[in-house]
């Protein structure tokens, strides 16, 4: 099944979608990246501090036991309005002088099917996909069968994509 895809129409087409969309099309060295690489080491010490990889700690909001993971997610969704709104405000662009566009999404039925499918999956789990690697970098190496699983669950969903419904 090939098909000749122009790159200009598939990223058009993706900014409508639910995907990223921010891509920079900028070209760099293998190096760059490795300020990613600092961030999201020092981001998972934030969350291991703040127990966000806490089995139990998870166990407790999905029991309604505890208030820290809502208290958590709340502030960063917060953070993330505050954001936005300053973003958009401004005009404000990425460090390379980029533009960033929000685009409008629409609202299907997939996305209630994705959160229950998600939530039900971090509930048995007690793992979020933003800090699996922290969690195995705690010794918790059970979690790589979880890692392994949501790489496996997001090739299948590319796989099938084109024949879904959104």
């Amino acid at each position: 099944m090939s098909q000749n895809i122009n790159p200009q129409e598939d990223l058009d087409l993706r900014s409508l979608d639910t995907m990223c969309v921010n891509e920079s099309r900028l070209q760099h060295q293998w190096y760059h990246n490795l300020k990613y690489l600092v961030m999201g080491i020092l981001f998972g010490f934030v969350f291991i501090k703040a127990e966000v990889i806490s089995w139990f700690r998870i166990q407790e909001m999905f029991r309604l036991q505890s208030f820290h993971m809502y208290g958590i997610i709340g502030s960063a969704i917060l953070v993330a309005m505050i954001s936005i709104f300053l973003i958009k405000k401004f005009k404000i662009k990425t460090i390379y002088g980029e533009e960033i566009i929000f685009h409008k999404k629409e609202f299907n039925k997939g996305q209630i099917y994705g959160g229950l499918i998600f939530g039900f999956g971090w509930a048995i789990t007690g793992a979020c996909p933003g800090p699996l690697f922290a969690q195995i970098g705690t010794g918790a190496t059970v979690i790589v069968v979880t890692l392994l699983s949501a790489i496996a669950g997001t090739w299948v969903y590319g796989y099938f994509r084109e024949k879904l419904p959104h």
